[in-house]
This record gives structure tokens, C-alpha cells and sequence, in this order.
């Protein structure tokens, strides 16, 4: 069998430069997550250093980057944990329509766009980076902080709304009539309300499936059932990160902390090449003629973030600088946006380049945010993040409720 010289000689770079950017980012208490953005500009086409012999390799591991951060954030969660919370945040949902769509809409009505390219500049000024945040939670330490389940509430949400707007976006972009737009939001809905019902009910059955004792086997299953599953959610036009987080929540108890500990390594890997890939996708060269309107709609849809944050938790009962992180971390955008650019921006020729920059200035500002956010310190009982992943294992939400913490006693007096 021939391997191509060049496909492992720029691997090797991408992943030894991986390496070094994680080293740097831990030097300095940060997130690597906006120099993996960085470093992805430098070596997409345009860029100073492209390796398009590895593209294929690297867009193809953005995809399972993504699977794998969503079904990992599931597995943090049970679906009886997270529908309660999903509950409590119905109100959280329409702040965050409101103020974060709209200003999109507005946009791309000044802009003169048509019908198919305002409703894109809509959904991509609401929805967050469900990768980005996945990955700064963890690396700040952050999973068992007061607000946490307010930001899982919203990004999940989102996600769902997503759902139901991708399938509409397509109709709309392809000039279909309004019956098959409906037709289309009413089966992306059915579907997933069916499959977080069938969650909730069946979860228990799933994982004794795919938790035998070989930790082999338990990576093997869980990796190609989850494969599957996001393969049928892009299917039926619902995300693949939707159908990875809910086989994440299937998976609770002693299923869950063994599968979170043989797929962590693998997550940690291709997280990485999702950022990078997220990087890739721009040309710098087209970004300069939209900069200066892509930063003034970066500047006020990171505020309305913010605020989103600001009012999700603090129906949590978080305090003043619990509601600024949850914030701070809600601003960052990427792959769906990302999505977006690939179903309207071939009509839309000024969109490709507006939406391109203001992902890329709110996916490289929004973890600096995040992390300059006001916090006290890390629990005592929470362990120190691997410094090979920088990612956590964190004890389960509902073990935490039921005992004192530390991160929860700072957020109420913060």
C-alpha cells in the first residue's frame, strides 16, 4: 500500500504545531482554541503555509472534531438532568432569539440581501459555537460552576432550533414554495422530538449495550454508534452535533465515566482539527473588504450574547459575575455559521465574506472573553486538567446539587 509522503509530511507539521500551540496557551492559563483559529488561517488556501495535500484528511476530522466534543458534552448529563433544565430555560430561548436573530435580519437588510440571505445573516448572528464553548468549559474549569447548565441549556436549544432552521434555510434558499419549507421544519422537529423522547426512555438499555468491560470494545461501540446516529440526523436535515449530544445523554452512570475515559485522547485530537479546519475555511485576502462591517455586527451581537447569558443564568440563581461568564462564553460563533456560508453564500456572493470574518473575530475574541471573565478560583474537589488534553473529568450534575461546592458558594457571593 502507498502512502503519500506529503499527506504524512504535513500531518506530522500540523499535528507537532498542534503541540506546541497547546504548550504556549497552558504557559499562559489560556484556551488554545483562538490560535488553533489562527494557525488554521496561516495554513488554508491564501494562507502563508497551505497544506493541501492533508485538507481532505483535516475537513473530513472536523466533522468527528464536532461528533465527538457534543457526545462527550452529553455524557456529562442525563436526559431526565437536562430536560428539567431545558424546561426552566423556554424564557432563555426567546431572549436569545430575539436579541441575538434580529440583529442579523437587520443587517442583512441594510446590506439590500434578499429574502434567503437575510434569514442566513439571521441565524448566523443567534446561534453559538456548541465546539467552541464544549472546549472552554473544560479547559477553564468551568463544567461545575452554578451557570454551566444555563449555557448547555442555551447552546442546546439553539441546536435544536437549528434543527428545524436548516431544513427551512435550504427550501428558502432554493426558491421552494411555503408548503415545502413547513413540510420540511414540521418532519426536522418530529424527528428530534422523537429521538430525545426515545432517549429518555430507552437510554438505559443502550448503554448496556455499549458498555461491555473491555475498554476496546467500549470505544469501538460508542464511536460507531454515535457515527450512526449523527449520519441519520444529517439525513433527515437535523445537525449531526444534535444527534451526538443526545447519545451522549443515553449513556449515564458508570456507561458514561468509562466511555468519557476512552474517547478523551480521541476527542482532544480531533477537537483540535476542528479548530483548525474552522480556521482553514477563510481566505485571508477576502476578509479585509468586509472587516470593518463584520466587526461592528461582531461588537453588538457580543453584547446581546452577553445579555443572553446575563438573563439565562441568572434564572439559575448565579450571581453578578456567574452571569458575566455565562455570558462571555455564549459569544463565540463557527461551525454552524460555517453551514450556513455552504447552503446560501453560493447566491450570495457578499455574504461568504461578511459571515467569514465575523466567525473568525468572534471565534478568536470570544474564548479571550471567556476567559478574562471574572472568576475566584477552581473547586478543590474538582482534579486538575490532564495537561496532554487540557480537557476535565468533572463529577456528575447531580452529585454536585447534592453536596456543598466551593464554585457555586463563589458564584453566590460573586
Amino acid at each position: 500500500m502507498h502512502t503519500p509522503v506529503a499527506l504524512l509530511l504535513e500531518l506530522g507539521i500540523i499535528l507537532t504545531a498542534s503541540s506546541l500551540i497547546v504548550a504556549g496557551a497552558r504557559r499562559f492559563a489560556l484556551t488554545p482554541v483562538p490560535l488553533y483559529l489562527l494557525a488554521g488561517l496561516a495554513l488554508g488556501d491564501g494562507g502563508i503555509a497551505p497544506v493541501p495535500a492533508a485538507r481532505e484528511f483535516v475537513d473530513t476530522g472536523a466533522a468527528i472534531g464536532l461528533i465527538l466534543l457534543l457526545l462527550t458534552l452529553g455524557l456529562d448529563f442525563t436526559a431526565r438532568e437536562f430536560t428539567a433544565s431545558l424546561r426552566r430555560h423556554r424564557s432563555s430561548a426567546v431572549v436569545d432569539l430575539v436579541l441575538n436573530a434580529i440583529p442579523g435580519a437587520v443587517a442583512g437588510w441594510l446590506f439590500g440581501l434578499d429574502a434567503a440571505g437575510v434569514l442566513a445573516l439571521a441565524g448566523v448572528t443567534y446561534v453559538s459555537s456548541s465546539g467552541i464553548i464544549a472546549r472552554l468549559l473544560g479547559d477553564l474549569r468551568r463544567l461545575g460552576n452554578r451557570e454551566t447548565p444555563a449555557v448547555l441549556s442555551v447552546l442546546v436549544l439553539e441546536d435544536f432550533a437549528m434543527a428545524a432552521y436548516l431544513p427551512l434555510l435550504a427550501v428558502v434558499t432554493a426558491g421552494g414554495s411555503w408548503w415545502e419549507a413547513l413540510f420540511a421544519v414540521l418532519a426536522a422537529t418530529a424527528v428530534v422530538g422523537a429521538a430525545v423522547g426515545a432517549s429518555s426512555r430507552w437510554g438505559h438499555h443502550v448503554g448496556r449495550v455499549l458498555s461491555p468491560a473491555d475498554a476496546e470494545q467500549v470505544l469501538l461501540r460508542v464511536l460507531g454508534f454515535t457515527l450512526v446516529i449523527a449520519a441519520l440526523a444529517e439525513l433527515v436535515h437535523v445537525s449531526a452535533a444534535v444527534g451526538a449530544f443526545l447519545v451522549g445523554l443515553t449513556l449515564t452512570g458508570a456507561a458514561a465515566e468509562r466511555a468519557r475515559t476512552v474517547l478523551g485522547p480521541l476527542r482532544d485530537l480531533f477537537a483540535a482539527v476542528f479548530f483548525l479546519a474552522l480556521g482553514m475555511s477563510a481566505v485571508p485576502g477576502h476578509l479585509l473588504p468586509a472587516l470593518p462591517a463584520a466587526a461592528v455586527l461582531a461588537l453588538i451581537t457580543a453584547i446581546t450574547k452577553v445579555a443572553t447569558g446575563w438573563h439565562a443564568a441568572g434564572r439559575e440563581g448565579a450571581g453578578r459575575r456567574g452571569r458575566l461568564r455565562a455570558g462571555t462564553a455564549l459569544v463565540a460563533r463557527g461551525e454552524f455559521s460555517v453551514v450556513v456560508i455552504g447552503l446560501a453564500a453560493t447566491a450570495q456572493d457578499r455574504l461568504a465574506a461578511l459571515v467569514t470574518c465575523y466567525v473568525i473575530l468572534l471565534a478568536v475574541c470570544g474564548p479571550v472573553l471567556t476567559r478574562l471573565a471574572p472568576t475566584r478560583g477552581v473547586p478543590s474537589r474538582m482534579r486538575a486538567p490532564d495537561r496532554a488534553s487540557g480537557m476535565l473529568d468533572k463529577p456528575r450534575p447531580s452529585t454536585a446539587a447534592s453536596a456543598p461546592d466551593p464554585a457555586r458558594s463563589e458564584v453566590r457571593s460573586g
